[in-house]
This record gives structure tokens, C-alpha cells and sequence, in this order.
């Protein structure tokens, strides 16, 4: 299969979470199955030259409109993973920037026209390189526009008939706008109701990829029930709940390359399953000097990787 994966964030390039790992992870294991995997990611400048990947400069670039207003992106390419081909689309006024998604003063304000920008660029993109997918699997709200487009302006039109995937990571974070935003999709007013985009008086970009894409998926079978409750459901369960069998869990693995202790570059003390006892103690000790701690064997420790919000 072609499967064009479309995303915010991916390691190394960019990652504020467990998103950028699956998507990198995902998309390197579906290369080795023997898919025609390509990545679309922003350009970061600032996080692109930290990466230790090269970025190639293709002929082809963008157009796309945004509100009325013409905009262009450039194209890099490089390679993110043996057998995964990623594109990044440049637009130095949108994504040159030292966060993802916000700065010390929060959430940019912009990032509405950010992330329609850089939705309609990915489908720009798809016919600019003709990839001719047969799956675009989009990655929570930053991306559920694209869904939105595939099936309202390209398929009508006969332009792109891939099947689009959205995968929800985190339900909290929903890309919700007031509703004047919404001619910042492009798209007409007559979507801006409460079945398709229109989410409690305002616009909600994670709303529209579940409502248009054909499989949404989660990080776990018990989060895939979880949210389709009022107590985990952050407003949208009814949605969740109407997708039927088309909502489904699927549990985040590990990617066995990077997280191999016996081989792992970041840890204190390599170690494997025969000498596991050993190298765990070297490295919780090598933790509690970090720290400060007193360095005792009797005592646990207790390490959390996670944002908080």
C-alpha cells in the first residue's frame, strides 16, 4: 500500500510527546512490512538543524489560500526512518519558531491559520509529488482538517481517493476555535453545523477529522471505551459514540531499536536480561546523584517522562 502519514511532530525532527514516537515508530515499521510509507511534517528550522537529518530542497513547492490570502510552501526531503520518506512543508513565518505550539506566553494565537495552512499544504503536497496514497492517516487536531478536505473538495472532485485515518493520542487537546475561524479552512459555512465542524458555538479541527475520516483509532483498546464516556469523553463522546465500529484501540508499541537498554546511548550503565540487576542499580544510583538524593539501595525511586499541563 501507499500511505502518506501527516503529523505535527516526529522524532527526531520535533517532539513535545508519545505522538512524535508513534509516528516515526509506526511509520518505520509499515516501511519494513514493505509499504510505501512519506511523512509530511512542518519545516522546523530551529528543530530540523538539531535533528542530524539532511534536508534537500525539491523544485516543487505549494500554493495553497488561507483565508482569502495566497500562501506558499516550500519543500525539504529527507529521510526519517530506512524505507520512510519524509517531507517537510517550509513556511519560516508559521513554524520558524522555538515551540511547536505555543511560547512562555501560551498557545499561539495564530495557530488556527498554523495548522489550515499546513493541512491543505499536505494535500497540495499529495498531488505536487503525486504520491497517490491509498490511506492519509492524520494525528490529532493539528491535522483533522485533512479528512475534512479529502472528502468535501477532492474526492467530489475526483482528485484524491485515499481512505483517511485519524488517530487521537490525546482527546484534551481538540484544536477548538472561536467560529470565526472557520474561513480559515476555506471551507463553506454550510459545514459549520453541529454533525460536521461546529463544536458548542465554536470550531473544533479535532471534531472535523473524526466526523470525516473513515477510521479513527486510539492509543489503547481501554482509551477507545474511555472516551466514549462523559467522564473521559471531553465533549465529544456523542461523536465517538455515533462512529460505531469505526472507532477502535490499538496499543501503542515500543520501537525495540531505540528502547534497547543493552545498546541505549542515553542511559548511564548498558545492560541486557543476564546482567539486568546490575545495570539498573548503576543507573538508579547515577539518578539519585542527578538529584541530589542519598544514594541507597533500600529506597525506591520513582521517574516520570510526561508534559504537564
Amino acid at each position: 500500500m501507499k500511505i502518506v502519514f501527516a503529523a505535527s511532530e516526529a522524532v527526531p525532527v520535533a517532539k513535545t510527546g508519545g505522538l512524535a514516537d508513534v509516528v516515526t515508530g509506526l511509520s518505520k515499521a509499515l516501511a519494513a512490512r514493505g509499504h510505501e510509507v512519506t511523512v509530511l511534517l512542518p519545516h522546523y528550522p530551529r528543530h530540523a538543524a538539531k535533528s542530524g537529518l539532511t534536508f534537500r530542497p525539491l523544485d516543487v513547492g505549494v500554493n495553497c489560500e488561507v483565508a482569502g490570502q495566497p500562501m506558499f510552501g516550500g519543500l525539504f526531503e529527507s529521510q526519517l526512518a530506512e524505507g520512510v520518506r519524509l517531507i517537510t512543508v517550509d513556511h519560516a513565518e508559521l513554524f520558524d519558531r522555538e515551540g511547536l505550539y505555543g511560547g512562555r506566553e501560551g498557545a499561539y494565537r495564530d495557530n488556527c491559520r498554523r495548522w489550515c495552512f499546513f493541512s491543505r499544504a499536505c494535500v497540495a503536497a499529495v498531488h505536487a509529488l503525486q504520491l497517490d496514497p491509498d490511506v492519509v492517516h492524520v494525528h490529532d487536531w493539528q491535522t483533522g482538517l485533512i479528512p475534512a478536505l479529502i472528502q468535501i473538495e477532492e474526492r467530489p472532485a475526483g482528485r484524491l481517493r485515499a481512505a483517511p485515518v485519524l488517530t487521537i493520542h490525546n482527546l484534551a487537546f481538540q484544536g477548538t476555535f472561536d467560529s470565526w475561524h472557520m474561513r480559515e479552512t476555506g471551507l463553506d459555512w454550510s459545514h459549520f453545523i453541529f454533525t460536521e465542524l461546529e463544536f458548542y458555538g465554536d470550531l473544533s479541527l479535532l471534531k472535523a477529522g473524526i466526523v470525516f475520516s473513515e477510521q479513527v483509532t486510539t492509543v489503547s483498546p481501554t482509551y477507545a471505551e474511555e472516551i466514549r464516556t462523559p467522564a473521559f469523553g471531553c465533549g465529544l463522546q456523542e461523536v465517538l459514540r455515533h462512529k460505531g465500529d469505526a472507532l477502535s484501540g490499538i496499543l501503542n508499541g515500543v520501537d525495540t531499536d531505540d528502547w534497547d537498554p543493552s545498546t541505549d546511548p542515553h542511559v548511564a550503565a548498558n545492560y541486557t536480561v543476564e546482567t539486568v540487576a546490575d545495570g539498573k542499580f548503576a543507573n538508579k544510583a547515577a539518578l539519585q546523584r542527578e538529584f541530589g538524593l542519598p544514594l541507597r539501595e533500600d529506597v525506591p525511586v520513582f521517574g516520570m517522562v510526561s508534559r504537564m499541563s
